[in-house]
């Protein structure tokens, strides 16, 4: 078990991006010499080779407890971006391994619930896009805020196509572990998921909030390495 004064953190990806898409956040977060661990789900990024119609929410949410079991992490502080919010409640339902949720920006949802049922028209948008694989492309980084020339020469490449499953399977999660835990939502002003962070409020959970796009760990990582590190 990792020891009282370093933290473990496990950051996840949301939609198209990869465990890649931390790299500028790590330099500030691991100052402190905490531990973070930057998985890429299934069919995503350098993994995109596996993707398939049958890759979906349940699988990554396999991904992510198999890393906490394998690498024998402990009251991990279990950071979930965008649709991944559902990945790390999913998580949280199976593993004992979680001591705290972390919403960056993500979905905070409740049993039974996908990516479809919760944010209206998506579906119909998955499925005039996606290919005969059921993948379905990228959205561009302005969608995420990232508006720097550099940032958008690095990222454009490295956005994968995302099995439309992962956004249609719904949460298998019926004891709500996650609500049991510490939780907190990450609310990047700029992008238009207020709403999440309403809720985590009137649940009890603590609201931060940055002032940028949707994708904060390319936009401003020192300040969201900031707020992440009030979770230790």
């Amino acid at each position: 078990m990792a020891s009282s004064n370093v933290a473990t953190f496990v950051l996840v990806h949301g939609s198209w991006h990869g465990g890649w898409c931390w790299q500028k956040l790590l330099p500030f977060l691991e100052t402190d010499g905490s531990r973070v661990f930057t998985p890429t789900l299934t069919g995503m990024g350098e993994r995109k080779h596996l993707a398939s119609p049958a890759t979906g929410l349940s699988q990554h949410v396999e991904d992510v407890t198999n890393v906490l079991e394998y690498e024998d992490l402990h009251d991990v502080i279990l950071v979930g971006h965008s649709y991944a919010g559902l990945v790390i409640s999913g998580v949280a339902e199976h593993s004992d391994r979680v001591g705290k949720l972390v919403f960056l920006d993500g979905i905070v949802p409740e049993h039974g619930e996908s990516m479809f049922s919760i944010i209206p028209g998506l579906q119909e948008d998955f499925e005039s896009t996606a290919d005969s694989q059921g993948l379905v492309p990228p959205w561009e980084p302005e969608s995420f805020g990232v508006v720097e020339p550099e940032d958008l020469a690095w990222m454009t490449p490295r956005l994968t196509p995302m099995p439309i499953l992962t956004h249609a399977e719904r949460l298998d999660a019926p004891l709500m572990k996650a609500k049991t835990l510490p939780r907190s939502f990450i609310h990047c002003t700029q992008f238009g998921l207020g709403g999440f962070a309403e809720l985590m409020r009137s649940e009890g959970g603590h609201v931060y909030t940055l002032d940028c796009g949707h994708d904060a760990m390319v936009i401003q990582p020192a300040e969201l390495a900031e707020v992440l590190r009030k979770h230790v």
